[in-house]
C-alpha cells in the first residue's frame, strides 16, 4: 500500500521521507484545506527530498470555482513544478452547481504534459460521485484522493470502497482523519493508497501571545474573500 504523507513544511517533509512514506504532497495552511506553497518552500523541497512529491495547486482557500486571472496563476504555479522536477500537481476545478468544469480543467490538464495528476478533495463536493469519477478517469488523472464525502474517511469507508471497486485503473486514496487506530481498516478494505497530515503541535514559544493573528470570520467553504475596491476608495478618500 502506497502511504502519501500531506506535509505542510520542508520539516514535515523531512520527517515524512525519514519515516518512510512512499510520496509527499506538498501544500501550505493545512488549516483551510491547503494552499499552494511558496516558491522557496518548493525549492527546498525540490533539493532535499528524494522520494516523489506531488504539489497542491490551489491558488487561495473557499470555494473551487476559479476566475481567469485565477486560471493563470494556476498555469504558472504548474510550470513552475515542471521546471522544479515533481512527480506531479494536485488539481481540482469545480463549477458553481457543485459539477466538474470539464473545459478548464482540460485546459490545465493540456499544459501538464508529463506530470503525473492527483484530483483532490473538491471531489467530495460533487452532487454525483460516479459520473465525476469517470470524467476524472478520461482526463488521464491517476489517483483520486477523497473522504468519500464525509468529514473523516472512515466515515466516508462505504462510498470510498464503492468508488474503488469501479475505479479501475483509477487509484481511490482515501483521506481525511486516516491514523494508527484505523489505518488497518483500508488496508483490509482493499484500497492501494492512503493520504495523512499526521501532524502533531509543536511551540516554539517561551508564553502564550497575548492575541491571536488567526481570523474564524475569513474563513469560509461557500465564499471568498476580496478586496473591496469601493472600501479602499473610502478610506484613502477619508486619509489623503
Amino acid at each position: 500500500m502506497l502511504v502519501e504523507v500531506c506535509a505542510n513544511s520542508l520539516e514535515s517533509a523531512m520527517n515524512a521521507e525519514k519515516a518512510g512514506a512512499d510520496r509527499i504532497e506538498l501544500c501550505s495552511e493545512l488549516a483551510v484545506g491547503g494552499v499552494t506553497p511558496s516558491y522557496g518552500l518548493l525549492k527546498a523541497v525540490a533539493d532535499k527530498i528524494s522520494i516523489p512529491v506531488r504539489v497542491l495547486i490551489r491558488p487561495r482557500s473557499g470555494d473551487f470555482v476559479y476566475n481567469n486571472l485565477e486560471i493563470d496563476i494556476i498555469k504558472k504555479d504548474i510550470q513552475c513544478c515542471r521546471e522544479l522536477g515533481f512527480e506531479g500537481v494536485v488539481l481540482g476545478v469545480l463549477q458553481s452547481d457543485f459539477s466538474i468544469d470539464q473545459n478548464r480543467f482540460y485546459d490545465i490538464q493540456n499544459m501538464s504534459h508529463n506530470l503525473k495528476l492527483t484530483f483532490h478533495r473538491a471531489f467530495d463536493l460533487v452532487t454525483n460521485p460516479f459520473d465525476a469519477m469517470v470524467q476524472i478517469k478520461n482526463f488521464n488523472v491517476d489517483t483520486l484522493l477523497t473522504s468519500g464525502q464525509q468529514t473523516s474517511a472512515i466515515k466516508g469507508v462505504e462510498l470510498l470502497s464503492k468508488l474503488n471497486q469501479e475505479s479501475s485503473s483509477l487509484v481511490v486514496m482515501p483521506g481525511a482523519g486516516i491514523n494508527p487506530s484505523n489505518a488497518h481498516i483500508f488496508k483490509e478494505r482493499g484500497f492501494k493508497a492512503i493520504h495523512l497530515s499526521a501532524t502533531k503541535t509543536q511551540s516554539k514559544l517561551q508564553n502564550k501571545p497575548s492575541l491571536t493573528m488567526n481570523s474564524s470570520r475569513l474563513l469560509s467553504d461557500d465564499a471568498v474573500f476580496i478586496s473591496n475596491k469601493e472600501t479602499i476608495e473610502e478610506v484613502i478618500g477619508i486619509v489623503k
